[in-house]
């Protein structure tokens, strides 16, 4: 199973319509969204996906009423963190702010966190810990999504 995955979008309209772009290219199965959406809007933008997408909210999710309203009428489910999910026979655990690892963090294949914009791809003892980093646009230059291979626990970033 390919999934896509995406952090900190923060509102930016231009970058998400390309990264829906990127992702339907990409053909992923699922989208995964570790938080910091901020406005309904983002996910108004994100129904254009062609695979289903969940998340977890982050510190910057403030508008709720909206995002709940929007995301239920585009048909994802996003969560307060840590979200855990099984999906291609993998565990996976799902945060914004990699300190919300702590006391979660246990057998996990795949952990997935956001909140740094900063790209995380380590590989312990069978355990992938990921984050693709920047693409909300306030790092010119470094915006990226990831591409993760539950197969192989292989990354991908995808850059523009």
């Amino acid at each position: 199973m390919r999934i896509g995955v995406v952090s900190d979008t923060h509102n930016n309209l231009k970058n998400v319509r390309r990264i829906v772009e990127l992702f339907n290219a990409a053909g992923v199965d699922r989208v995964i969204h570790t938080g910091d959406i901020t406005q309904a809007k983002t996910i108004d933008a994100m129904s254009q996906l062609d695979a289903p997408m969940v998340g977890v909210f982050g510190n910057n999710d403030q508008e709720r009423a909206g995002l709940e309203a929007a995301i239920e009428r585009c048909g994802f489910e996003f969560y307060e963190p840590p979200l855990q999910v099984c999906w291609d026979n993998r565990d996976i655990i799902v945060v914004h702010d990699p300190l919300e690892f702590e006391g979660h963090l246990n057998t996990q294949a795949i952990a997935l966190h956001g909140h740094t914009h900063r790209y995380r791809c380590e590989h312990t003892n069978g355990q992938l810990i990921f984050n693709p980093g920047e693409c909300a646009g306030m790092m010119k230059g470094a915006n990226a999504i990831g591409v993760l291979d539950t197969a192989d626990l292989s990354t991908e970033l995808l850059r523009f």
